[in-house]
């Protein structure tokens, strides 16, 4: 039993789907009935946990509302067989007055009753949040509850990161301080990106240890679309320092005790190498995405390509092999390696490979273009027809068979256009979308090496890097080569959002290059390239974001403009 000055908590870390009400109120009743288990009195979930984050504009939808408000009923109702525990949880409420009609909220409840109410003070509106769109900020005033003798002082996520006052006129902490909490609990949905969790740790650290409060952070894990929640969940005391952590990419309901003024963690998680922190990252984002649109299996167009490679790899360990297919489809340019080298990547991670050549297509299309337009196909459009046709075919594919099409493109060719729209950008998402061409080979490597064995064949490793739509076609042909272009992009694209290591690194590798012969040039023209194929971006599927700054909701440009 817990001692009489302690508070055991429940970490309840779950993994909830936007809109299903239903699956996330199974989820909570778990969890209460893990938190007993547990013998705690306090269980505390993430942000918008009945509802899922992020809902969107699914938030305009009174009928939305109105079944969060159920929920909200239920769980409360749920709450008076334990008695003994107090939960937190977030959803959005309904507000009155002027502004937006809602807040993002956090409910406190014990033995069927709501016992307070806090709302979101700081609404993030930068990279991939839109808050202010759909909430309007709460109160700037503290909450608090009292659980077994201790006075509990209320947040939620983005609360918890300006105490500085450098991005808000408000800084929640210092209300809190003023009502003199024995500990702080908040609710997060934070998104995982390389880097996230140590920059959490430093910003909540450095706040608990400023103001001398214990805080509790709980945050949300899952794929989410494009974003994936790592948990990776973490109490630290006041003189700054970790005292538990939880695992990252996994839902957990998880005890930490308070006492004497400090959290007596179960554990702290060491933290993951980077390449296996993005390979779980990718896998849970696929399986979560994957489960959430009811697809049981993907297809896989199979190049011979590190690309396709890597793909296809990350893919057959998130669902199983016989869950993936993957389709080669020759061309008269393709090199022997792209049938051979898919061949001995198949057969070397369980996946089933099916030929369909595509010759046959596009000399009928070519014959028929000349027909009906009296000129020949030929140069970039015979090469961009060639993708088209591969695209139509693993489209056909998904209609027959119910398969989800994932897309292999990299970061370093996605920012600078280096592929077809409607042809190798079609599909449902991408798994290696935010990754530059660079980390892909490192990626693969670790793969190889984690597995002990060639997963990914030494042949395709080596190859160099080609579209094989022209005969002796590389990829240098139109491209700087890609240790120096994915650092021009890393610049470009991410900055000063990159960690400060690796921003220095990058800026002083690319002043450098700048200084060389033709490096000016070459940078101006990546720059162009990556403004002017702004539109092949907007109309790509999904890609998994890992990085701090990824394509889609994190980087929003205009198409039709001169920059």
């Amino acid at each position: 039993m817990p001692g009489q000055n302690t508070l055991r908590i429940a970490v309840a870390q779950t993994n909830p789907t936007v809109g299903d009400f239903a699956g996330n109120l199974l989820i909570a009743k778990q969890a209460f009935r893990d938190a007993a288990r547990l013998q705690a009195q306090l269980l505390v979930f993430p942000e918008l946990s009945l509802c899922g984050y992020y809902p969107a504009d699914l938030l305009n939808d009174t009928a939305f509302i109105r079944r969060a408000e159920r929920a909200l009923a239920e769980l409360a109702e749920f709450s008076r067989q334990f008695p003994g525990i107090t939960a937190i949880a977030g959803l959005p409420q309904t507000r009155s007055g002027p502004g937006k009609p809602l807040h993002n909220s956090l409910l406190a409840l014990a033995n069927g009753q709501v016992l307070a109410a806090y709302h979101k003070q700081l609404l993030p509106t930068y990279n991939i949040f839109d808050e202010r769109r759909h909430f309007e900020p709460g109160p700037a005033t503290a909450a608090s509850i009292d659980v077994a003798g201790y006075r509990v002082g209320l947040m939620i996520c983005e609360d918890g990161w300006n105490d500085a006052a450098a991005d808000y006129p408000v800084n929640p902490y210092q209300a809190l301080a003023a009502i003199g909490p024995d500990l702080v609990v908040s609710i997060n949905a934070s998104p995982s990106n390389i880097g996230k969790s140590a920059q959490r740790h430093r910003i909540i650290a450095g706040a608990a240890q400023r103001h001398r409060l214990p805080i509790l952070y709980v945050n949300q894990v899952g794929g989410q679309d494009s974003i994936v929640f790592d948990g990776a969940s973490f109490a630290v005391n006041p003189d700054g320092k970790i005292a538990y952590e939880s695992p990252a990419f996994v839902a957990v309901v998880e005890p930490v005790e308070f006492g004497g003024g400090a959290f007596h963690g179960t554990g702290r998680c060491q933290p993951l190498p980077e390449q296996e922190f993005v390979v779980r990252h990718i896998l849970l984002g696929l399986r979560d995405y994957a489960r959430r649109c009811g697809f049981r299996q993907v297809v896989v167009g199979s190049s011979g390509g590190i690309d396709s490679a890597l793909t296809i790899a990350l893919a057959a360990e998130a669902l199983g092999p016989d869950n993936v297919v993957a389709v080669t489809m020759p061309s008269e340019y393709s090199s022997a390696g792209s049938v051979t080298d898919s061949q001995l990547l198949c057969d070397a991670l369980g996946v089933r490979l099916l030929m369909h050549p595509i010759r046959e297509l596009v000399d009928a299309f070519k014959a028929q273009f000349q027909a009906s337009f009296a000129a020949p196909l030929a140069g970039l459009p015979l090469e961009n027809l060639q993708a088209r046709i591969r695209g139509t075919v693993l489209m056909a594919h998904s209609n027959q068979f119910g398969a989800l099409v994932l897309t292999t493109g990299n970061k370093s060719e996605i920012s600078v256009g280096y592929c077809t729209l409607y042809g190798d950008t079609n599909g449902g998402l991408g798994l290696i979308g935010d990754l530059y061409k660079t980390e892909v080979y490192g990626l693969a490597e670790y793969l190889n090496q984690r597995a002990g064995r060639p997963v990914i064949p030494q042949a395709i490793l080596v190859k160099e890097p080609s579209a094989e739509l022209a005969f002796g076609q590389k990829d240098t042909d139109s491209l700087p080569p890609y240790p120096v272009l994915d650092e021009i992009l890393k610049l470009l694209i991410e900055g000063d959002l990159l960690p400060e290591a690796e921003y220095r690194a990058v800026r002083d590798f690319v002043a450098e290059y700048r200084r060389s012969a033709d490096g000016e040039a070459v940078f101006q023209r990546i720059g162009r390239l990556v403004a002017r194929n702004e539109y092949k971006r907007r109309q790509a599927p999904p890609i998994i974001r890992v990085r701090p700054r990824a394509f889609g909701a994190g980087r929003q440009m205009p198409i039709a403009a001169k920059y």
